[in-house]
């Protein structure tokens, strides 16, 4: 299996390289932070923010979605507008308007504002995920993409493991605006980290034309499909773990932090050690991480009585979330020179699911199913994306996948070149590659 070389080329690098692989990927992984704080955190504040708006959970779920809808759309749209420019000037942009989004859910005098907040802090997060992720996975060998992406999505994780809490924590003692300050700061933390660090390169390797020929792929969309039903099934679960603890494991408030950091322990180790296991076998990979979660998700309802069992059982759904890595990937192996689309694309797959799932778990508790009925219904969503991981399987294993641009071409039958150094002191990119962080 081969993949575009715009996705991993030397050429798509900068002139002046970064000076180590590691600052590189912490500055790209601390948007990720932010961007993983303020989508968890936002789940786990609903009682809060409903209370002080004065509307009931369910409806206040739709902040969630309102925030899901802008990453859908604005993940494909700024990767189309934006193939122009250079990838670092997109990074910085990127996360500006994300800081502003969040400044102004922060300050939203109603519900109608925080909605209109919430879509605006949305929209430049399929984005920034898509354009990190080609940026880490530029600056290693192909076989180790998966685990430099991973990387990078350890932002994303270790959020759930202390940006969730903490906020969580400063929502709880300050009030849920200051939750959302805090992730503006964040926001332009990682702006100045990526302005000193993130390479520099040219804009113009790519063009909108070229981008949109992603969308001619059946296997990119069964791709997404697979991330957009798949992942519903943890949202179900995790948009209301929080009033779930309350009500049916009937904790005292103050330890739902403990719980969102278990998620995230379980989050943050799932992808350090299953992109390994994608770098081998990147679709059977994706297979059982579904199943995994199908299983997690049924035990649910068994296990939210008894806090000890509902613990393991959040720590085993928090583990599925490195389905996103591994499917990022995927999509770089199959969308051929449109990887900047195909990579912001898997961000709006992923919120698409942050949509449904929300959506379908209310639906069920209104309903009067009760609160732990959100882990039969994200159960079904695992499995219906196992299904249609089935179909892509069975397409993938038939017809290996090609990459037929002109550049791959090159490459295929070039001669070995070493690659050039990656940071001025001469060290090659195998050599940061062997750096502890990677």
């Amino acid at each position: 299996m081969t993949t575009s070389p715009h996705a991993t080329s030397p050429r798509a690098n900068s002139a002046s390289a970064p000076p180590h692989l590691a600052i590189v990927l912490f500055s790209l992984a601390m948007g990720g932070f932010a961007i993983g704080t303020t989508e968890f955190a936002s789940m786990s504040l609903l009682p809060f923010f409903a209370a002080d708006l004065g509307i009931d959970e369910p409806s206040a779920g739709h902040a969630i979605s309102a925030y899901a809808l802008g990453v859908v759309l604005g993940a494909p749209l700024i990767a189309v507008l934006g193939a122009r420019f250079a990838r670092r000037t997109q990074l910085l942009a990127l996360m500006a308007v994300f800081a502003l989004g969040n400044a102004l859910t922060a300050l939203a005098p109603g519900f109608g504002w925080m909605i209109a907040a919430r879509f605006l802090s949305g929209l430049p997060h399929g984005a920034y995920f898509g354009i990190a992720a080609l940026v880490a996975a530029s600056l290693v060998p192909q076989h180790r993409r998966s685990q430099a992406i991973g990387q990078v999505m350890l932002g994303l994780t270790s959020a759930t493991i202390i940006g969730v809490p903490l906020a969580n924590l400063i929502g709880q003692a300050v009030g849920w605006r200051a939750s959302f300050g805090l992730v503006s700061l964040l926001a332009l933390i990682t702006v100045l980290l990526c302005a000193l660090f993130a390479p520099r390169d040219q804009g113009g390797q790519s063009d909108p034309r070229r981008e949109l020929a992603a969308l001619r792929s059946g296997r990119v969309w069964i791709t997404l499909a697979i991330g957009a039903i798949g992942f519903g099934g943890m949202f179900a679960v995790y948009t209301y773990l929080a009033t779930t603890l309350i009500e049916v494991t009937k904790v005292s408030p103050a330890v739902i932090p403990f719980f969102l950091a278990v998620f995230g322990i379980g989050a943050t180790l799932g992808n350090l050690f299953v992109p390994r296991f994608a770098d081998r076998a990147l679709m059977p990979t994706a297979g059982v991480i579904l199943l995994f979660a199908a299983v997690a998700l049924l035990v649910f309802p068994l296990a939210a009585g008894n806090p000890w069992l509902l613990a393991a059982d959040v720590f085993a759904i928090g583990a599925s979330v490195s389905l996103g890595a591994v499917l990022q990937t995927r999509l770089m192996d199959v969308a051929g020179d449109a990887q900047a689309l195909a990579a912001a694309l898997n961000h709006s797959a992923f919120n698409t699911a942050n949509a449904l799932g929300p959506f379908l778990g209310g639906l069920a508790i209104r309903e009067g199913l009760g609160w732990t009925s959100t882990g039969p219904v994200g159960a079904a969503l695992a499995l219906l994306g196992f299904l249609i991981w089935i179909i892509a399987a069975r397409e993938a294993g038939a017809a290996p996948v090609e990459d037929t641009s002109s550049d791959a071409a090159l490459l295929k039958h070039a001669p070995a070149r070493p690659a050039p150094p990656l940071a001025p002191d001469g060290r090659s990119r195998s050599d940061a590659v062997r750096d502890p962080v990677a």
